[in-house]
């Protein structure tokens, strides 16, 4: 971590980074600030303080933190559960932060990466269309919902009560975020535009729409951690999801760096910068924040190559809420609902859904389900079970795979892989005795289906289990093969096991397998093993009777 404080070499590119990464930070802070119903000021603050402990103590040296998406639709959560008490909200962002730090020094980054594409998909989308349907009451004037599907329910009462000046407020600005020209769009960000535009209309012309509330003079409410044992174990559930959620955003933020700058950032340090950032933010008063994949990509492809560039950024955010905190109370609500409606459509995953009709189906219904589950619960609960799905598909996937592995060879006409006396000694063992080959590592996933597969060999006085080719198996596996070792006991058959290696034999030894085997029924080799079992049937002497 002190290698994260050295200075490092301010480079001309970061001062226009930095500043450029503000730009568009600005209204997406402000945006966030007001969904998460904490007021615009904790967006402020959240992309301050996060930005800043980002950059001094985190893994990548170009990551812009913020408020994202995910955790603003957490603390929209959090904030109204704890009405009246926000400082218990700032406590869960703060406990929050010291979870990322702990998952930082746990060394948890690494396994955020394994997270599937389809459930990434769903949840983006499923956060995309939250954000619409909680920016639609807004949109018309009337006050925020706090859930989704309540905002659905009451989309028909939306229609009911439309105000013309709101709507228009709203409609227009997100028509700027959506059919800005390119050339305007990279002087100027579409939503920066949209929000100054649609304040100024606001002030000269539909003086009637509802607009932000009062937020003084921008100076932090510096919160003082406020914790009950009633309350505990859902305190600490809301900062679990935001350190998770937060960590998630931050890692994948990472990563499009590295592509982006062909370097390799730090998950673990970066976990712990994230951290550090969410709890100043919790103590300033602001909401919880997480690395930017937009903003960090905006501060690269304008020249920011280092640290410095974030600290501008953030230093920056600082400076804005402090000077200007007072002037957000004339911003129309309909603008900040119309920019979230801009971002929601950012965040939807279009680049996978035109691929449904090609897409694996078993992808498609994972993605529509953590979406829906996003939607309709939460991102954790959806992230979690789609993680499940996904888990338990891979196993099904790989032990479908590993049983079309297994195969019994009776007959050693076409047989790859069996030497010319292997093949004459399988031949003549015919209807007595059967080989049955494993191939590759035996997980639990084929265990149990595994005994199911080789039951059917029941007419055969010998049974060789041939495992030459396994180099690992794990326990549910290895107790699948006992159960087969001690049904084929009970028909008066012989088991003979060939080719264990070190690893296999080592799982049998530990969970008593071997005891089932003599050590003249193990083989190292199917030659040896298949002599053993013509000469245990007494095979060469039926050929003399003959």
């Amino acid at each position: 971590m002190m290698q994260a404080l050295k200075p490092p070499k301010f480079l001309p590119g970061d001062l226009a980074g930095g500043l450029s990464a503000m730009v568009l930070s600005l209204p997406l802070a402000l945006a966030f600030g007001e969904l998460s119903g904490a007021g615009p000021v904790a967006g402020f603050y959240s992309a301050a303080c996060v930005g800043l402990g980002a950059a001094l103590f985190g893994g990548t040296a170009v990551q812009i933190a913020g408020p994202t998406g995910p955790t603003a639709l957490v603390m929209v959560a959090l904030y109204s559960q704890f009405a009246g008490e926000p400082a218990k909200a700032f406590t869960v962002v703060m406990l929050s932060g010291l979870l990322q730090v702990l998952f930082g020094m746990m060394k948890m980054g690494r396994y955020i990466t394994l997270l599937p594409y389809p459930v990434m998909s769903g949840w983006a989308s499923g956060i995309g269309c939250t954000i619409i349907l909680m920016s639609l009451a807004p949109l018309v004037g009337l006050p925020t919902q706090m859930h989704p599907t309540t905002a659905l329910l009451q989309i028909p009462e939306y229609l009911g009560t439309l105000r013309g000046d709101t709507l228009l407020l709203g409609l227009g600005a997100l028509a700027i975020t959506l059919l800005s020209p390119k050339m305007l769009a990279r002087r100027f960000p579409p939503s920066l535009l949209a929000l100054a535009i649609g304040t100024l209309a606001g002030v000269f012309w539909l003086q009637d729409a509802p607009t932000l509330n009062s937020v003084g003079n921008g100076l932090p409410n510096w919160q003082i951690p406020a914790f009950t044992v009633a309350d505990a174990s859902t305190m600490f559930v809301s900062a679990l999801s935001i350190a998770l959620l937060g960590s998630i955003d931050s890692v994948l933020a990472s990563m499009a760096a590295d592509h982006a700058t062909n370097t390799f950032h730090d998950s673990e340090r970066e976990l712990i910068g994230q951290g550090i950032g969410n709890l100043l933010a919790g103590f300033a008063g602001g909401i919880a924040g997480a690395g930017a994949t937009l903003r960090t990509m905006t501060n690269v492809s304008a020249g920011g190559k280092t640290r410095w560039s974030a600290v501008i950024c953030g230093s920056a955010m600082l400076l804005l809420v402090l000077a200007f905190g007072s002037f957000f109370s004339a911003i129309p609500e309909a603008v900040v609902a119309g920019i979230l409606i801009k971002i929601a459509l950012d965040t939807i995953d279009w680049r996978y859904l035109k691929r449904l009709r090609t897409a694996p189906r078993s992808g498609v219904v994972l993605m529509f389900t953590v979406m829906v589950l996003t939607i309709v619960f939460n991102l954790i609960v959806a992230a979690a079970v789609g993680f499940v799905l996904a888990s338990l598909m891979f196993v099904k996937r790989m032990a479908d795979l590993q049983l079309d592995s297994v195969h019994a060879v009776d007959n050693p006409s076409g047989e790859p892989g069996l030497a010319p006396g292997e093949s004459a000694m399988i031949e003549r063992l015919k209807d007595r005795a059967i080989l049955i080959r494993f191939s590759g590592p035996i997980s639990f996933g084929a265990a149990n289906r595994l005994h199911r597969r080789i039951s059917g060999y029941q007419n055969y006085d010998c049974v060789l289990l041939d495992l030459t080719d396994v180099p690992e198996v794990d326990s549910s596996a290895t107790l699948a093969l006992e159960n087969i070792i001690i049904n084929s006991r009970k028909r008066d058959h012989i088991v003979i096991l060939v080719g264990l290696k070190t690893p296999v034999a080592r799982t049998f030894a530990r969970l008593g397998i071997l005891d089932l085997i003599r050590e003249i029924e193990r083989y190292p080799s199917r030659a040896e093993a298949l002599q053993y079992a013509i000469e245990l049937l007494d095979l060469d002497n039926e050929v003399e009777g003959e």
